[in-house]
């Protein structure tokens, strides 16, 4: 019999947890209650440099030493500070891991509360990306961004970099003038871009939350409390795609309860941002690949916004447990995309996901197929993966479909109540669901058809799964030409959406033509197309199908974007092929400069 149809997987964790297998912190001794930035931004050093000032509270009083995450990071001197005393304090930082970084320990005396770190950063630090103006859309002045998530922040503040410890934050930011500086804090929209900022988080985040920005920026409002930042040639396009933000927010608390950030704005990065959205909170930052002209790919906006309730709201408490942060969101995003914009969306979108985890299943070890992952001595940049966000959408789907909407919307809103501001591992949210859902209803769901979903492989039988009616018209209609049926010309292409035209082109069969192929792209201008989802689908298809035009506007969207959902799956799709090998290593190398850190990582791995 499995151990959690015996309920043992129902188990409440207690409060002395395990350490986070990503971090090397003390913070079951001494953990970081408030940060504070000071911090000089330079271009030419590519560099960080000031200090910050951790405020502590000692969870153990016998605690003598504070041990943080740091990856890359020079320590000039720290200090440990008692009432206004500010003496120094031997530290010492240990030899470099290449994933997790070099543990800094500080000497903590009785009665310091405080400590003080003078530091800079590395010009390569992971989390971090400096663009020469050339890779910007105005191409006149440079931009800086930072990328925290999951362990990266560890690479510009020396800090207690995990999930399970939140703090405040405040912060001084000096950059050269001209260039607007923004936090994932309480931004001024009527800031001058002078070169002096100051920033204040009030409400609690953990560290990969801590996201900076600083680029030509101008704000465009959006509603009362939301708005959007990005540079002066896209701001236009931006806000005009994004205008139906501040519904979307009263959608969700209409769902899940009060939204408690303040405001909800967004900035939109350079192309080489290496994911579609970052939820940092007060401040997502986005990736200009979604600007596709038709608000068709805005459901990116409904998830990096309910990232506001889960992640944000309520954390996984390590990266082993990332399912409670991307599953939750990518439910409630599908909801929030559901309510504004109708069921149809919302089913054409969540098959397309659950397609492409039934892909990724067919690759995925499967000790990495359940909820609860196994990520501990690797590197948590593994965990996005479809299996935390589809699979855990489709087990939050098929707890709505068992207890109903009725019964369902109110658990949930309970859950993201009594957690807010916590963090939780999988255990917790089990015992909650036990306590709140299946005892208060028996009957309906069995222990065994959990743990098909949080440990078990594969995509459950139990499972639902969606169809959505429309692609059967797309269906219908590839097959009718392919049958010689009826004229590319004949089609009413012109009512498609975005998710219709990626099944359309997902759904070629390898006996497609090039002939055939040729004919699409003529019609329809497929290797030219401006959005970057259909262009993406395009490009994959033109590898498989050996179709030569497509090649060279492929290795222009190869330059232009960094973002790892496109760029990696065509490397590696081009890498199969002997034929394409040096292509890749080519195009790699002329767009390389230009990606993300973090792109080039996983880049690196597939072309070199």
């Amino acid at each position: 019999m499995r151990a959690f149809a015996a309920l043992a997987l129902f188990a409440v964790t207690t409060a002395h947890a395990a350490p986070d297998p990503h971090s090397y912190a003390n913070s079951d001794a001494v953990r970081v209650e408030h940060a504070h930035l000071d911090l000089k931004v330079s271009f030419e050093q590519r560099q960080l440099s000031g200090f910050v000032e951790l405020r502590l509270k000692r969870l153990d009083p016998n605690a003598h030493r504070l041990v943080l995450d740091t990856r890359d990071l020079t320590i000039e001197s720290v200090v440990a500070i008692a009432g206004d005393d500010y003496p120094p304090t031997p530290f010492k930082l240990a030899p470099r891991d290449p994933v997790f970084g070099s543990a800094l320990t500080i000497e903590l005396p009785a009665a310091a509360d405080r400590v003080r770190i003078h530091y800079h950063t590395a010009p390569e630090a992971s989390g971090l990306q400096w663009l020469e103006p050339a890779l910007t859309a105005g191409k006149r002045l440079p931009f800086m961004f930072s990328q925290s998530q999951a362990i990266h922040a560890r690479s510009w503040v020396p800090i207690q970099d995990s999930p399970a410890v939140r703090f405040t934050y405040s912060a001084r930011i000096n950059t050269p003038k001209g260039l607007l500086a923004r936090m994932s804090a309480d931004n001024n929209p009527l800031d001058a871009a002078d070169g002096d900022y100051r920033f204040t988080m009030q409400q609690p985040i953990p560290s990969y939350l801590l996201a900076i920005a600083v680029g030509e920026l101008k704000f465009a409002p959006l509603g009362e409390r939301s708005g959007v930042y990005a540079e002066p040639s896209v701001l236009d396009a931006a806000a005009w795609e994004f205008a139906d933000t501040e519904r979307m927010i009263e959608i969700a608390e209409s769902l899940y309860g009060p939204y408690r950030w303040g405001r909800y704005d967004l900035l939109v990065l350079p192309p080489s941002f290496p994911y579609g959205g970052m939820e940092n909170p007060r401040l997502t930052f986005l990736t200009p690949t979604v600007i596709a002209g038709d608000r068709s790919l805005v459901s990116l906006i409904a998830h990096e916004l309910a990232h506001s309730w889960s992640g944000n709201l309520v954390t996984n408490k390590d990266w082993n447990h990332f399912w409670l942060n991307e599953g939750f969101t990518t439910y409630v995003e599908n909801r929030i995309v559901e309510a504004a914009f109708g069921v149809e969306r919302a089913d054409m979108e969540r098959q397309l996901a659950e397609r492409d985890l039934d892909e990724e299943l067919a690759t995925v070890p499967a000790a990495d197929q359940g909820l609860r992952g196994h990520l501990s001595g690797r590197t948590p940049d593994d965990g996005p993966t479809e299996v935390a966000y589809t699979k855990g959408m489709t087990f939050l789907r098929f707890l709505e479909q068992r207890f109903g909407r009725e019964v369902f919307d109110p658990f949930l809103r309970r859950w993201f109540d009594s957690h807010a501001f916590g963090s939780v591992d999988t255990d917790d949210f089990l015992a909650f669901l036990k306590n709140e859902l299946i005892d208060r209803h028996p009957g309906k769901v069995s222990g065994d058809e959990i743990f098909q979903f949080i440990e078990g492989p594969g995509y459950p039988a139990i499972a639902p799964r969606t169809h959505a009616a429309r692609f059967d018209a797309i269906d219908r209609s590839l097959k009718a030409w392919l049958a010689a049926e009826v004229e590319l010309g004949a089609l009413d292409s012109k009512t498609w959406s975005t998710q219709e035209w990626i099944r359309l082109i997902e759904g070629l069969p390898a006996s497609v033509d090039l002939k055939q192929m040729a004919s699409l792209d003529a019609q329809f201008k497929l290797s030219s197309v401006g959005n970057s989802e259909v262009a993406f689908a395009w490009y994959v298809q033109a590898i498989a199908h050996d179709y030569p035009p497509a090649f060279a506007p492929m290795a222009d969207f190869l330059k232009r974007i960094g973002r790892r959902k496109f760029v990696v799956p065509l490397y590696t799709a081009l890498m199969n092929k002997p034929a394409y090998q040096a292509f890749a290593r080519e195009s790699y190398a002329k767009a390389r400069p230009g990606y993300h850190p973090i792109t080039r990582e996983s880049v690196d791995a597939v072309v070199k």
